[in-house]
């Protein structure tokens, strides 16, 4: 990690992660691991490299099973999602919705990643501002969403 906190970038509830950044021509990139480039250091991409570093480096999620930002069509409007982590089958296991440290987590935030599952249908779902995560499991029994302590261990 290289220290970058403040205002736009605050110390995030989650473990510091080890970030290449740069800063060129006035602007803050991050080398992404997962893409293997540099991009623009946003506020919510801070929380998203951090995400990506805690489920790989301490979960211990196979780093060759992400995909970031993938498009998604849903009701002919294009959206991204943000973190998918698929299966070794490939099939969604996991889908996260990030958000900037400032946004509050409410339910509309949750009702953006549980729209996106409709399409994908990952096992679980999470939304995540960096600060507060919220983290649901499928439960085929009852069809309807359960609240976790905590992110799933990869292959649960």
């Amino acid at each position: 990690m290289d220290g970058l906190t403040g205002a736009a970038f605050p110390v995030l509830n989650l473990p510091a992660a080890e970030l290449s950044i740069v800063e060129s021509e006035g602007k803050r990139y991050v080398f992404d691991p997962i893409r293997k480039k540099e991009l623009v250091l946003t506020p919510e991409e801070w929380v998203r490299q951090h995400l990506i570093y805690f489920l790989i480096e301490v979960m211990r999620y196979p780093k060759s099973l992400f995909v970031l930002e993938r498009g998604l069509m849903y009701n002919q409007l294009a959206k991204r999602l943000d973190i998918l982590v698929v299966d070794r089958a490939g099939k969604p296991f996991l889908i996260i919705e990030c958000k900037a440290p400032e946004v509050t987590l409410s339910q509309r935030t949750l009702e953006q990643v549980c729209t996106y599952n409709q399409r994908i249908q990952a096992k679980y779902i999470a939304v995540s501002n960096g600060l507060k995560h919220v983290v649901l499991g499928f439960s085929s029994q009852s069809q309807t969403y359960i609240p976790m302590k905590t992110f799933p261990e990869f292959g649960a």
